[in-house]
């Protein structure tokens, strides 16, 4: 098919060959992406998956949808597969030697399967982690979940801005007793203005 090509095409083709096939990697990994978003909001709306983990859904294909187009592009450019796998394995040990090391990142991280599977808690409901029995903790509105912290938006009755916010590690949620408010059911002591005392 070469040969039928005009001379000043023949030039070209040695460069253009590698770009289209990049650009079609590129465009096939955006299409696999966006069939992969679309069944994760079926299923949130038809099957009752819970919004988390259809979010971790999308970023876990994300993830290796990219990992996966890099590896064809780099072998498009003329790297090697054997020179990939063995940076690949390389990367990989250096990845268990750390994971290892930081016991308490991979506690948190299974912990947040934890909770997205078990609906210990779900976004935007009021939970309150109980430090001995009834003695209050940490309280607040849940705003994020990521794979280390929940974050936790305090709701206090004088403030004005909605309160501070706190960052709580998801192995605490396992430790300790947790309270729960559904949605957007305030709890009312939470809205009560403190004590002034008695005014003489």
């Amino acid at each position: 098919m070469k040969e039928r090509l005009p001379l000043w095409a023949q030039g070209w083709l040695d460069t253009i060959m590698p770009i289209s096939e990049v650009l079609l990697i590129v465009l096939v990994a955006w299409l696999v992406q966006r069939v992969i978003r679309g069944i994760a909001r079926r299923l949130v709306a038809r099957r009752g998956l819970p919004p988390e983990m259809a979010t971790v859904m999308r970023r876990l294909s994300a993830t290796l949808l990219a990992s996966a187009a890099v590896l064809l592009i780099l072998e498009r450019m003329g790297v090697s597969g054997m020179v990939l796998w063995t940076a690949f394995t390389g990367f990989a040990a250096v990845g268990a030697v750390a994971f290892f090391a930081a016991w308490s990142v991979l506690s948190n991280i299974f912990c947040t399967v934890l909770i997205f599977s078990t609906r210990l808690f779900r976004l935007y409901d009021h939970i309150e982690v109980l430090e001995n029995g009834e003695k209050p903790g940490l309280k607040g509105r849940v705003v994020d979940i990521n794979l280390i912290y929940t974050t936790l938006q305090e709701i206090e009755a004088d403030a004005r801005d909605g309160g501070s916010v706190l960052q709580v590690p998801n192995s605490m949620f396992f430790q300790r007793t947790v309270r729960r408010w559904r949605g957007n059911e305030v709890p009312p002591r939470w809205l009560a203005p403190p004590d002034a005392g008695s005014v003489a």
